[in-house]
């Protein structure tokens, strides 16, 4: 956090246009943030105006709210719609992207502007959509807000005010009191949160955390660190005992591998049992035969990752079982600050395509429907539609419930029997190559980050891997091959539509 707090007098101000904007994505309070600075300034006898200009719903823009005040005179004052690049006081983003985009339109300067900023990151639609890590580096939004901002104040503001069960416009105005910006005490801008009359008691207590953050009291908050403790695992006494004996399996493991494949078995033991657990560390120790500590065991750490995803496949029974978790349900009303009494519904949307149903059938059963285009076109015609499951209502969640609950069945399915065939097939060609380049083995078994999701996002993820696959075996005996398969499967996550991914193999192509 970088600041420079200079409390300013309202004699200082007088004839002055104090211009503030705020920068807030739908959801965030910004409406509410601007109504508490107006009614401030209002209260403190400025003279004041506030405008907004709408962005485009859900994330893929921000919403500029604008307000201009100056203490009131015999002269009417002439306010302006919207800010100007190089004309803006103070700027709030309540977001660390948002941050970025008040920098890039010129709002923050130098030379006049106190910026105070979100460090948390609500991701936006190009940011989802990106087939790979397509997250956008916050760290060069901070470096740039240090040099852009006069004043910086940087926290993340949404977990301040979470912690005090409010919304993050709470602890932005109590950053913005903290700052000094405005020439008003902070009694003035509490009783602009009281005059509002809602969620009063919570909002105070999450502005008392913004105005503390913005006066040194509570450092930046930074981004969670990835590594994560192993979840705590409970269960009858039998069950419980078959999963001490894999974790010993995994204890005889080298140390290098072992945080990997706890994760691994964990996943796959969730996603089936403790027996199908077993099936992934009969894979991992395969791999490990075939490895050394020589190579710090790089082989076996990816094939710990990449079997235990192949495995974990996205069916419409794991989906349907995530959707009626009880940890979700928790999860959204506690993102939604449901208050006892209150009625939250939910609306699930599904698409499913005839491959969905068919996948869904006894192996035999299934392979002879998708056989038949004839029958494969009946399916579409019955399913290939969208709807809507309002799971807050007894039948759709019974429905969604009881399909969740046939883990015991999915070994039976064509979808199972396909996706083992398609594990040992990836496992075959990945390893095909490791006495002779070690690192392509690896560069191929971590091709499998390629395939993820389900319906259309699995159909496409499966094409890319298997392009990808295929050239590699253009590569096979080249020095390069290893650092060739890692700029194929890049380009691969690079679009959705795989051009990246055609253009790497045309020139794969020529040169062989």
């Amino acid at each position: 956090m970088n600041m420079a707090l200079q409390q300013q007098t309202p004699d200082a101000r007088v004839g002055e246009i104090i211009k503030l904007a705020v920068l807030a994505v739908g959801g965030q309070g910004g409406g509410v943030l601007t109504g508490w600075i107006e009614a401030l300034a209002r209260a403190q006898g400025y003279a004041c105006q506030a405008t907004s200009v709408a962005g485009v719903a859900q994330r893929t823009g921000a919403t500029i709210y604008y307000v201009e005040m100056t203490p009131k005179s015999d002269q009417a004052p002439v306010f302006a719609l919207a800010p100007s690049g190089g004309d803006v006081d103070v700027m709030i983003a309540a977001e660390m992207m948002e941050v970025g985009r008040s920098i890039m339109r010129g709002f923050v300067t130098p030379d006049r502007t106190t910026l105070i900023g979100s460090t948390h990151r609500a991701l936006a639609v190009s940011e989802k959509m990106a087939p790979g890590d397509g997250i956008a580096d916050a760290d060069e939004v901070r470096a740039a807000a240090e040099i852009a901002a006069q004043r910086l104040i940087l926290a993340d503001m949404d977990r301040l005010a979470i912690e005090q069960g409010s919304v993050i416009s709470s602890s932005l105005f109590g950053a913005l009191a903290g700052s000094g910006a405005l020439p008003f005490p902070r009694a003035a801008f509490e009783e602009a949160i009281r005059a509002g009359g809602k969620g009063v008691e919570a909002s105070l207590r999450g502005f008392a955390a913004g105005y503390a953050a913005a006066q040194g009291a509570a450092a930046a908050v930074e981004a969670p660190s990835v590594a994560a403790a192993s979840a705590q695992v409970s269960g009858p006494a039998a069950l419980m005992k078959e999963w001490q004996v894999l974790m010993a399996r995994i204890a005889a493991m080298p140390g290098p591998v072992q945080d990997m494949a706890k994760a691994g078995l964990a996943k796959v033991v969730d996603f089936q049992d403790c027996a199908y657990g077993g099936e992934y560390l009969d894979h991992l120790e395969g791999v490990l035969a075939r490895d050394s500590a020589a190579r710090d065991w790089a082989l076996s750490a990816a094939a710990a990752k990449y079997i235990a995803n192949a495995m974990a496949y996205d069916d419409i029974i794991r989906v349907a079982d995530l959707k009626t978790r009880s940890t979700r349900f928790h999860r959204i009303t506690g993102e939604m600050n449901v208050e006892e009494g209150q009625l939250v519904e939910l609306t699930e949307f599904f698409h499913p395509r005839a491959e969905e149903i068919a996948s869904l059938m006894p192996a035999k059963m299934g392979a002879k429907w998708e056989a038949n285009p004839r029958r494969m076109a009946m399916l579409d015609r019955w399913f290939n539609k969208g709807r809507r499951l309002r799971t807050h209502r007894l039948r759709s969640f019974v429905m969604l419930h009881l399909l969740g609950g046939l883990k015991g069945y999915r070994r039976r399915t064509r979808r199972h029997e396909v996706e083992q065939e398609h594990l040992k097939k990836w496992l075959r060609q990945s390893l095909a190559p490791l006495e002779r380049d070690y690192a392509l083995s690896v560069e191929l078994l971590k091709c499998r980050r390629l395939i993820k999701g389900y319906s259309d996002t699995h159909a496409r993820g499966l094409s890319k891997f298997a392009t990808v696959m295929e050239a590699a075996k253009l590569l096979d005996g080249r020095e390069d091959a290893a650092d060739w398969v890692a700029r194929l499967r890049e380009a691969a996550l690079q679009d959705p539509d795989g051009k990246a991914l055609d253009g790497a193999v045309q020139t794969i192509r020529s040169f062989i």
